[in-house]
């Protein structure tokens, strides 16, 4: 059985303590996001406040979200799970259901494919997994499990990424596999 997070709306409270606490992130790091103004993220949020609670839980398992891009036509704001290390709260996880379901032993509690789902947030792929990369130095003790192209999964494999030796590396491993340091990061588009 997968774990599937609360999906409450948050109190008058904890929306403005998520946003005071978002608001700090952004301004304490503008090298993710130049340009951009935290007014224009927070009249964005506050027409979206459903997209508040997935926010709020990927705070709550040690994402730490914060703005890394803007779609001009949009204008919509990409948040990412920022935090130096793969989040703690979402790892020990295997990639998706079908692995966890079919480990004949020592299954996991949840995936995280399943678990994204609950968030409501997206694995990063490659390519964004490379892009917020460009942003810092992410996963130099975890590595976290990136959206894998049917091809891959299909094999029964499934990718994940880390930064080792001062470079970004991709690679593959069992979708079934799980390991206490690697998790996933997700994304939001709000």
């Amino acid at each position: 059985m997968s774990v599937r997070p609360p999906r409450k709306e948050l109190s008058p409270k904890q929306r403005q303590e998520l946003l005071a606490l978002l608001e700090s992130r952004f301004e304490q790091n503008p090298r993710r996001h130049p340009g951009l103004a935290w007014a224009d993220v927070r009249a964005r949020l506050e027409k979206h406040p459903a997209k508040l609670t997935a926010l709020a839980e990927m705070e709550r398992t040690g994402g730490e979200p914060d703005v890394v891009g803007h779609d001009r036509r949009t204008g919509a704001f990409d948040f990412c799970d920022c935090a130096s290390e793969s989040p703690a709260g979402r790892r020990s996880a295997c990639y998706d259901g079908e692995a966890r379901r079919g480990r004949k032993q020592n299954a996991p509690k949840t995936s995280a494919l399943e678990l994204a789902e609950a968030i409501g947030i997206e694995l990063l792929d490659e390519d964004a997994y490379r892009a917020l990369q460009a942003l810092g130095e992410f996963d130099t003790k975890t590595s976290s499990w990136l959206k894998t192209p049917p091809a891959i999964r299909e094999r029964g494999g499934a990718l994940f990424g880390d930064r080792r030796y001062g470079r970004v590396f991709a690679y593959h491993n069992g979708a079934d596999s799980y390991y206490a340091a690697r998790g996933f990061r997700g994304s939001l588009r709000v």
